[in-house]
């Protein structure tokens, strides 16, 4: 996937997937990330799912008859360099040793994307597509696709490719949140082209899976309605700073804890609802490293 996204020009605040799933998981991690910008350190997980996407993304832009599996392994090492140009500290962080492995893992995984779909047996109709709507309240809602298919009789499927493995205490909530990014992008496709997506598709690269919804128009509405609640329920937060933790067993994986009440942390003096619009989707939009499932 090519992380490094637009740049931080004034834009309007808007909902991501990310920063509502954020939200929902707990509003204090929302501010800390997107309000805040709290520092978080750059795993493996992260790593390697930005280098996979990146080289998924360079595979469809071949074409189709040169889409096998050698030249998918080719891909991983551009893609890594293309990620140190833009995070240098990469370089240090993953010491030879490491950054070999984390590799061998890269394309182990792409070797697993061609147990799951063929890529040299159709042409999708984007990658990495940016979509942005605002719906009827106002709420402008943004992020990044990974794939969008188009039948020829125009049904609309969107892919995303999955490369974390989650434990099994948190793999239900990891397909969850996985589910509530598919119908966030299902949304928003639907208000932006007028078509309902007949398929949302996640592939688990990692285990070998794939995991296809179709939803329904009432679904997607009612789905829709969430999206303009949680957006107004930030928006509310932001006005009097009141962003509360929500404790789960998803706090082992938060890397928050010294600014974090429920650890005895102390957040740091509250800045303020930006003024600059870069906030609930610059996350998204800008950083460079994917979010990932909690690594195994």
């Amino acid at each position: 996937m090519t992380e490094q996204r637009e740049s931080s020009a004034i834009r309007r605040p808007a909902l991501s997937p990310s920063r509502a799933a954020d939200f929902k998981q707990c509003p204090l991690l929302y501010r800390f990330r997107a309000i805040d910008r709290l520092p978080e350190p750059s795993s493996a997980a992260q790593v390697r799912g930005s280098v996979v996407h990146a080289a998924l993304e360079d595979l469809y832009a071949l074409p189709a008859a040169d889409r096998g599996p050698a030249t998918a392994m080719t891909l991983v090492d551009p893609a890594w360099q293309r990620l140190v140009e833009t995070r240098p500290e990469l370089a240090e962080d993953f010491a030879p040793a490491l950054r070999a492995e984390l590799l061998d893992e890269a394309r182990a995984l792409l070797a697993g994307y061609y147990r799951l779909e063929d890529p040299t047996r159709f042409d999708p109709q984007s990658c990495e597509q940016r979509v942005e709507v605002e719906l009827e309240d106002g709420t402008l809602l943004r992020g990044f696709v990974d794939r969008i298919d188009v039948a020829p009789t125009g049904e609309l499927r969107v892919v995303d490719y999955k490369t974390g493995k989650a434990p099994p205490e948190a793999r239900a909530l990891a397909e969850f949140k996985a589910m509530f990014q598919m119908k966030f992008y299902a949304v928003a496709l639907l208000r932006s082209r007028g078509v309902l997506p007949a398929r949302l598709r996640l592939l688990y690269l990692a285990d070998g899976q794939v995991l296809d919804y179709s939803p329904d128009l009432d679904e997607l509405l009612r789905f829709e309605k969430t999206l303009i609640a949680i957006w107004h329920a930030i928006q509310s937060a932001g006005a009097t700073g009141d962003f509360r933790p929500n404790p789960s067993r998803m706090c082992d994986w938060c890397a928050h804890h010294r600014h974090c009440p429920v650890f005895g942390g102390t957040p740091p003096p509250y800045p303020g609802w930006p003024a600059v619009p870069d906030d609930g989707c610059a996350a998204e939009d800008d950083v460079v490293l994917r979010a990932s499932e909690p690594a195994a």
